[in-house]
């Protein structure tokens, strides 16, 4: 008898360390974090590098290019084969709206976390979405490459880069005014012409923590974008 309880208990042991083992290195493609079902495929990330010469990105088609490039080197599963848009908004005659130009989500990073389920939920469409506001913040708006943004406050020596193109109004729309907010439709990197409207991927800083329009750059080229508090960073969004 104590004989079959020794054995009992032993098979016991063994599954219990079998169910500890599967919980510490879960297999691939499972979700961090005790969630159920595959991680969320990546359909939004913020640049790693900047085009390099300033808010001129070669227009919108240009600005997708970046993201598309970025995409598809990233390594993630999948990336390449989606479309990738920069998320901007244009002036002038046939203006575009940012909003209307990333398809329909969800989004999610390079980790699988879901940043917005909608265009309505990523911009608080409605008072209640607006109230609870969306899952992009500092930690949710990572790279392509899964990396953290330096942001406002960070450590001695690392410069804050939280400004991020995107030429649009909060709602996600372009300016109607007559001021240049997208430094000449994304073509110009030249100053004294201009700025280009910027949002906070950390919501923090600047009296205004929006994500996508918190204040208008010192001007277009490069080494404003970088006084001004980024280094030409971009929104972008798969839109399939």
């Amino acid at each position: 008898m104590k004989k079959g309880l020794f054995v009992l208990g032993a098979a016991a042991a063994i599954v219990a360390g079998s169910v500890l083992a599967t919980a510490q290195n879960p297999p691939a493609g499972a979700p961090q974090g005790g969630g159920r079902g595959p991680a969320a495929p990546m359909t939004f990330f913020v640049t790693s590098v900047g085009a390099g010469d300033g808010a001129n990105l070669g227009g919108l088609a240009g600005a997708d290019a970046h993201c598309q490039k970025l995409a598809a080197a990233s390594g993630v599963a999948g990336a390449e084969a989606r479309t990738w848009h920069a998320y901007l908004s244009t002036q002038g005659p046939n203006a575009v709206n940012a909003r209307d130009r990333i398809g329909n989500g969800p989004w999610a990073n390079a980790r699988g976390g879901v940043v917005a389920t909608s265009v309505a939920h990523l911009h608080g469409d409605t008072i209640e979405q607006a109230q609870m506001g969306s899952n992009l913040t500092k930690t949710t708006a990572i790279t392509e490459k899964a990396t953290m943004v330096n942001g406002a406050g960070g450590p001695q020596g690392v410069p804050n880069e939280h400004d991020i193109l995107t030429g649009s109004r909060p709602d996600g729309r372009a300016f109607t005014d007559t001021a240049d907010h997208t430094c000449n439709n994304y073509t110009s990197g030249a100053d004294g012409r201009g700025s280009v409207q910027l949002g906070h991927f950390d919501r923090t800083g600047g009296g205004n923590a929006s994500w996508n329009s918190a204040h208008g750059s010192r001007g277009c080229s490069q080494p404003n974008l970088v006084s001004t508090g980024g280094a030409g960073y971009l929104y972008c969004f798969a839109t399939n």
